[in-house]
């Protein structure tokens, strides 16, 4: 409704937005309720779109997906959807063999879940990364190869960068781990609409993710998550897991700490990436890690806010002395 013609201005002349009258133009962008003027470029994934005449004009290149799994049971799609699942298995993340019993697949990515704290919340503790007949098993800050007879062959790389190691597979496969309990997983634009697992399918839909392995649609992320289970021999998960309900003492300091997500120190970023959803999980990892390590849960759910931020294009610097 912004830059229109009216009685506001002259003849010719455009509402601004802003209190001016402007020409066709020069009508500013908006995106994410921040002004743009003319010209002006912002990035979004890989694509770079430019300002002009009121309106966003766009690359069209196809981009990689991320899914991201942190923390305590957080899990965002490769096409955005946040959700949480608490449950005590192995569970498909994701994986190409989907649907077809006949087709097979190039690569399956596996989280082990284990309790962290007394609350019954979980978290990501070892990953199984399957490439052809190559598995690399991700755990206690190291990774082991281990040749299997069947598959064919992918060819892999990786390498150190900063917190994080990176696997680099030769089919479009990335797969980034803090070491910890956040892994990214990055999938070349090939990957679209055919895979599936936790990460939802990569169809740019995020209100179809929720497929269940028999190929329903599913509106409620615990039946959603059981049904991506490894093992028929673990217990379903059935109800949600709320640790600052349970663990009242803990509530106050979990957001108290958790309000830098909130606060000043990210404010170029909330116009570009939702902090609610990021503040809620650091809080519930706050109050679910009271045995030991309380603190590395609190880091790790801010740095996942910060690593969609640097996505969006707001670099944050957050990390102090006496800050994580």
């Amino acid at each position: 409704a912004e830059c229109v013609s009216g009685c506001v201005c002259p003849q010719g002349l455009f509402d601004d937005g802003k209190g001016g009258c402007v020409e066709k133009k020069d009508c500013p962008c908006t995106y994410n309720n921040e002004w743009y003027s003319p010209g002006q470029k912002i990035t979004v994934d890989c694509n770079t779109c430019t300002c002009q005449k009121g309106f966003w004009s766009c690359t069209a290149y196809e981009c990689y997906g991320t899914c991201t799994i942190y923390g305590s049971g957080h899990y965002i799609t490769f096409d955005g959807k946040f959700y949480d699942f608490d449950g005590r298995c192995e569970y498909v993340a994701t994986q190409d063999f989907c649907g077809d019993k006949n087709s097979s697949g190039s690569f399956s990515i596996i989280t082990e879940n284990v309790p962290c704290g007394t609350t019954g919340v979980t978290c990501s503790k070892a990953i199984k990364m399957f490439l052809g007949k190559t598995e690399l098993k991700l755990e206690d800050k190291v990774y082991k190869e281990i040749q299997r007879d069947i598959g064919g062959d992918v060819h892999y790389w990786n390498r150190t960068v900063g917190l994080y190691l990176v696997i680099e597979a030769s089919n479009g496969v990335m797969l980034i781990w803090d070491k910890k309990t956040t892994v990214f997983i990055k999938l070349a634009p090939d990957y679209k609409g055919k895979v599936c697992g936790l990460c939802g399918n990569f169809d740019d839909k995020s209100n179809n993710d929720f497929t269940t392995r028999s190929g329903l649609q599913e509106s409620n992320a615990l039946k959603f998550g059981n049904s991506w289970k490894q093992s028929s021999m673990c217990p379903d998960v059935t109800e949600e897991i709320k640790p600052c309900d349970m663990k009242p003492h803990r509530k106050s300091w979990a957001e108290k700490e958790c309000s830098i997500i909130r606060s000043d120190v990210f404010k170029i970023c909330h116009s570009k990436v939702d902090p609610i959803p990021f503040y809620e999980a650091c809080a519930h990892d706050a109050c679910s890690c009271d045995s030991g390590g309380d603190c590395e849960c609190f880091c790790s759910a801010v740095a996942a806010y910060a690593q969609e931020c640097t996505k969006a294009q707001a670099c944050v610097f957050w990390r102090t002395p006496d800050i994580c």
